[in-house]
């Protein structure tokens, strides 16, 4: 336990309270439920091998075009996946950059072969050309190259442990939490839920977009 006194007070670590709100939850407790992101542990990454972000040949965000960058050109996406307890079903979201519009897929398996079948079914519906592709650096996006020839679209990862980089698909995901909340089994979802939850964020105005939605711009 790291103490120290400031200005004749006991101070405690983050680190230390961490802990401890992660023993009374193993104890039973439910001090964590008081917590942001209720569950979610920090993950230990000393003195253990880190896989993330280590694929060779991949691009990086730093090289996207800068009309992916500053949202100016339509065609640009950012992806992710969805999961909901500990099984195999899960949920592929992939969102314009420019204007929000969103296209969620089903997943029966977190594989880098299932993802690329959903997300290339979801890219031949897209009214508009996809350029590029901003993921993160889940081993389901390692088999990105099949993707690009699948596609047609340049796949670019963000940095490890980075999220802010794909601000766009944190908030979407966020708003997806609302339709499938994180305590779920995905199990008994289907792609036509998926749809219609992706068709309920695509008709709500958006601030950014002066109230116009989603579909509305991306239409256009």
């Amino acid at each position: 336990m790291r103490l120290g006194f400031t200005l004749g007070l006991l101070s405690i670590s983050h680190e230390t309270i961490y802990r401890y709100i992660w023993a009374d939850r193993a104890d039973g407790g439910t001090a964590y439920t008081c917590l942001r992101q209720a569950g979610k542990q920090k993950r230990k990454r000393y003195g253990c091998y880190d896989s993330r972000g280590r694929l060779a040949g991949k691009r990086s965000i730093s090289e996207r075009p800068a009309g992916a960058e500053n949202r100016s050109r339509m065609g640009h996406l950012e992806g992710d996946t969805i999961i909901g307890t500990f099984d195999r079903h899960c949920a592929l979201t992939l969102v314009c950059r420019k204007t929000g519009y969103t296209m969620i897929g089903k997943l029966y398996g977190r594989t880098k072969e299932a993802l690329n079948r959903r997300a290339a079914a979801l890219i031949r519906r897209a009214h508009h050309r996809v350029r590029t592709i901003t993921v993160d650096n889940g081993t389901e996006f390692h088999g990105y190259k099949r993707l690009e020839k699948m596609t047609g679209a340049k796949v670019y990862f963000a940095t490890p442990h980075h999220s802010w980089e794909r601000g766009t698909s944190e908030n979407t995901n966020g708003l997806i939490r609302q339709y499938l909340p994180k305590r779920i089994s995905m199990s008994d979802i289907t792609q036509r839920d998926c749809t219609r939850i992706a068709t309920a964020l695509n008709n709500r105005p958006r601030k950014r977009l002066r109230y116009l939605t989603p579909a509305e711009v991306y239409d256009r």
